[in-house]
């Protein structure tokens, strides 16, 4: 029984191996590819039609300019986590994307840059995926 199962963790380690050295992509945290924007530099990404919908009607709201649902929609994200690019005071903008088993606004948000870039948090800020359209 055992000479039996010895190929199967082979085989098993051997493609576990293979994806280790060469990397695997998903659409829902890769990391910046030849294909992602220079500004998304080494940070994961998500393809926007793999966000979730509420996060997709934001980036709706947000190209039409609005309304926004939120009061907050649309304040100057400081990055004081560190997390995006250095860039100065005003460059971020930052919109509440709805979580609906939440009762406040949630931990999810879009967060906006002045040269087009869209990052998405899930967790409030803890991390970041750089959006790709």
């Amino acid at each position: 029984m055992l000479l039996r199962f010895v190929p199967r963790v082979l085989a098993g380690l051997l493609v576990c191996l293979v994806v280790v050295l060469t990397g695997c992509s998903s659409t829902t945290g890769s990391r910046a590819s030849a294909s992602a924007p220079a500004w998304a530099g080494d940070m994961a990404t998500v393809q926007e039609s793999q966000l979730p919908a509420e996060a997709r009607q934001t980036l709706v709201l947000i190209d039409k300019g609005g309304p926004f649902p939120y009061a907050k929609d649309g304040v100057v994200f400081g990055n004081f986590e560190g997390l995006l690019p250095e860039h100065g005071r005003g460059y971020y903008h930052e919109y509440t994307v709805r979580t609906p088993s939440s009762r406040d606004r949630g931990a999810r948000r879009i967060v906006t840059g002045q040269g087009d870039e869209i990052y998405y948090t899930d967790d409030h800020y803890d991390s970041f995926r750089a959006v790709l359209r």
